[in-house]
């Protein structure tokens, strides 16, 4: 498709824009232009292009937006995945194993592992996909896992607050995140976060970390209440964050503080999945006027998926979603949750990303489980 020619994507089975006048439309088609989407609407309608692509009555959805992820790591945790199976208890102690060999890596070899995986979630749909640095947890590391990271996305993470680190006491380590650790990471990082959670930070330790990455220019996220229930949520809340993410653990006053605050709530269905913890409670989240998002997480401890079909599966299956509220959670919120309005659905105007299911609807995504659906990714206009 040469470029700065329009094409017209037809015989689409159904589209899937969240347009607020048209949701989800049938017999449609989309006009890519620059890159971005022109034109939705009937099929019967549609205007002239100077190429045309028929998709042959498959259904066309948005890119998912997967923002919440750890890629930037060496070697693999099966083991500890095998233990728990065997009923050993999560408690997120593994992450030193993987700091341990991250630091061993190169650049070169942390570099192809994230091009790996970035192409592995672009054949499952991903188009947008933010990454966390944390399994450095030293200046040089955090600095340049987030330099690695920065090759394929904008949506950087610093994560030095992940867990305190061996040979470090919490209030020597948290000095040393805001402060060298944060002047080295900013640059490559549009996103500061912490691992509000017992056995990581306390709620003012993660409060001072969000504190230094806002003076620094960097938006606050915040993983909280995975383990048990504590004080993430609402700190979360009382913040104004964006999003806070995993909310497996939730008592009514968070959930009140999540209404109110309107920060969304990423839930992560992987993790559950993968530690055998209970699912959040989805249904109850969307029923009192929370706004969810849905993220894979992929990591190598505790949910080593990068599907985020899978993810809605589960959803769906586990957490009291209908297929729809399982896409926008994927779709739109994880757009929302990355404060980004450019992608997560394909209305006149959005950067024309988008995933060609080998299905007639949206639905089959948590109706054919495991089944590699996505035949085709759109990036921008133009297949991935």
């Amino acid at each position: 498709m040469p470029a700065g020619t329009s094409t017209v994507l037809t015989g689409i089975g159904e589209l899937t824009t969240w347009a607020p006048d048209r949701p989800v439309l049938a017999d449609a088609a989309l006009v890519v232009e620059a890159g971005h989407v022109a034109w939705v609407g009937p099929r019967a309608e549609v205007p002239a292009a100077d190429t045309a692509y028929d998709v042959g009555g498959r259904a066309v959805v948005p890119g998912f937006v997967d923002s919440h992820s750890h890629l930037v790591f060496a070697g693999e945790r099966s083991a500890e995945f095998t233990a728990r199976m065997a009923g050993e208890a999560y408690a997120a102690g593994g992450i030193r194993t993987t700091v341990r060999a991250t630091r061993a890596a190169t650049d070169e070899q942390l570099t192809s592992h994230v091009a790996r995986l970035v192409a592995e979630m672009r054949r499952q749909g991903t188009t947008t996909v933010e990454i966390k640095s944390g399994y450095g947890l030293t200046v040089a590391d955090e600095a340049r896992s987030l330099a690695v990271a920065a090759q394929f996305t904008d949506e950087t993470t610093f994560l030095g607050a992940h867990v305190v680190p061996e040979g470090s006491t919490p209030e020597e380590y948290v000095a040393l995140v805001t402060g060298p650790m944060l002047a080295a990471a900013a640059p490559h990082a549009r996103w500061v976060d912490a691992f509000c959670e017992r056995g990581a930070f306390d709620a003012d330790q993660a409060r001072a970390v969000l504190a230094a990455g806002a003076d620094a220019g960097l938006r606050g996220r915040l993983h909280a209440n995975q383990l048990g229930p504590g004080p993430g949520v609402r700190l979360a809340c009382e913040l104004g964050l964006v999003a806070v993410d995993h909310c497996t653990y939730l008592d009514d006053a968070d959930v009140s503080a999540l209404r109110d605050s309107g920060t969304i709530a990423t839930l992560l269905p992987g993790v559950e999945f993968s530690t055998r913890q209970p699912y959040p409670d989805a249904r109850s989240l969307l029923d009192a006027g929370v706004r969810v998002a849905i993220a894979s997480d992929c990591n190598p401890g505790s949910c080593f998926t990068s599907s985020v079909p899978f993810c809605l599966a589960l959803a769906v299956r586990e957490m009291g979603m209908t297929p729809t509220e399982a896409l926008h959670a994927a779709t739109a919120m994880g757009a929302a949750a990355l404060g980004r309005e450019d992608v997560g659905h394909l209305g006149v105007g959005a950067r024309a990303d988008l995933a060609v299911l080998d299905a007639p609807g949206h639905a089959h995504l948590a109706y054919r489980p495991g089944v590699p659906l996505v035949a085709e990714t759109w990036v921008a206009g133009r297949p991935a």
